[in-house]
């Protein structure tokens, strides 16, 4: 089985059993109602532009964060600048689809 789902802006391509890395959610089990596609070995489902009966139950392995440094810097005139920020992700293992 495989479907799309939509989270954070952004679609992924999942199957169960999968790993995938998207902005920080909090909680330990998550469930995705927002699923644009689904495909079995025999239906093919394609949401408008959701599909209502269908939704992903996922869990949190690990919070990750980045932390991104931006510097500026221009010779000969002693400027320089230092800047930066962190990304907060999680990372999701997806456990089963379901049919509701």
């Amino acid at each position: 089985m495989i479907a799309i789902i939509e989270t954070g802006g952004k679609q992924y391509l999942i199957k169960e059993g999968s790993i995938i890395t998207t902005n920080k959610i909090e909680g330990e089990e998550i469930i995705f109602d927002k699923v644009l596609l689904f495909y079995d070995d025999k239906k093919l489902l394609i949401g408008k532009p959701y599909l209502n009966s269908i939704y992903v139950k996922g869990r949190i392995l690990k919070q990750i964060k980045n932390k991104i440094h931006v510097i500026k810097f221009k010779p000969k005139t002693r400027y320089k600048k230092k800047i930066g920020y962190k990304n907060y992700f999680s990372q999701i293992r997806i456990e089963e689809i379901n049919f509701s």
